[in-house]
């Protein structure tokens, strides 16, 4: 719990909730590995791989946390945190395919292990395992996981097809990480609080901030991508430079940096050799797309906990504001 915490930067100094969500949490890992079981042995490996490599687990905590706004950890929405922590998986094996990745949280990805196909199989057969789970929970939330399956398809394929013209390609790329990322945060917060039946204000405040959180979290990890060294990121700099991913410091240096032709040249395509990717990182640091992106981060982390509002002052609401409070400081 506590490498949970500083993973996402939440912080709770309330011992009593710490040690309901940490109960709740092992309940949902009981939970995501029976509801991946499966009696056919090489199809039980490929679900659980990445099932069992570990992870944030901030979509399930948050799940819960939204939970403390209503009667707490209830079985519901324990099965429903587990639910959307099956979906996030799902996504993983995805995008493991998309970027051709070969690692995954420490491990060999499974399009690696395996092959594409297996790799896309099991995240679909995670889709319907997520499904199966929100299907006991009513209509309602069946309703709204289908929802947000749609949300996060529709953002990776505006992703991959990029801004059309006339289209602005940074309102495009904030539109698509809200529906990639966010959307399923917001519905994490959703769930909870409405299965632990808080009031309705309360499920559509965390909800929004679930939103924009998620959106705060993305920017954030671009800006760590170019800001920070390899030791602190513990993997390669400059990884969306390499597979000539555009993130928002990039898309405010090509705006505000007009000028800067090479900074554009080398942004133009994917970057294979080491001597590029640096000058490109030095390039982007010293821009004014970097210091455009900390200020959007910032708006994000203020909206988001403007959201918190409505809430009652508790330990939960709390531990919720420690995390913008975290993104807001962690680029800095």
């Amino acid at each position: 719990m506590a490498e949970l915490q500083a993973a996402v930067g939440l912080r709770i100094a309330d011992e009593a909730l710490l040690d309901e969500l940490s109960a709740g949490l092992a309940k949902v890992e009981t939970l995501l590995r029976e509801a991946v079981r499966s009696d056919v042995a090489f199809v039980d490996a490929a679900a659980r791989h990445l099932t069992e490599a570990g992870g944030k687990r901030f979509r399930p905590l948050f799940t819960l946390l939204a939970g403390q706004f209503g009667d707490g950890g209830t079985d519901d929405v324990v099965t429903a945190a587990a639910a959307v922590e099956l979906v996030h998986l799902a996504t993983l094996y995805h995008d493991d395919v998309m970027d051709e990745a070969t690692m995954r949280r420490g491990a060999q990805s499974a399009n690696a292990r395996w092959d594409n196909t297996v790799a896309i199989l099991t995240g679909d057969l995670l889709f319907a395992h997520a499904s199966r789970l929100v299907a006991q929970l009513g209509t309602e939330p069946t309703r709204i996981i289908a929802e947000t399956m749609n949300e996060l398809v529709t953002g990776q394929i505006r992703e991959t097809v990029g801004a059309r013209d006339g289209e602005d390609p940074i309102e495009h790329y904030l539109t698509v990480i809200a529906q990639k990322t966010g959307s399923l945060i917001a519905t994490s917060g959703r769930f909870g609080a409405m299965l632990s039946g808080a009031a309705p204000e309360h499920v559509a405040a965390l909800r929004q901030f679930g939103e924009i959180i998620g959106v705060a979290f993305q920017i954030s990890d671009d800006i760590i991508d170019i800001a920070s060294g390899s030791d602190v990121l513990g993997k390669e700099q400059g990884t969306d430079l390499r597979e000539g991913v555009r993130t928002l410091p990039m898309l405010y240096a090509l705006n505000d940096d007009e000028e800067n032709s090479r900074l554009i040249e080398l942004l133009s395509t994917p970057l294979t050799d080491d001597d590029e990717v640096a000058e490109a990182v030095e390039l982007l640091r010293s821009s004014a797309g970097l210091e455009h992106a900390r200020e959007t981060l910032r708006e994000y982390t203020l909206r988001a906990r403007a959201e918190l509002a409505p809430l009652p002052d508790s330990a939960a609401r709390d531990a919720c504001e420690s995390v913008a409070d975290y993104l807001a400081a962690r680029t800095n």
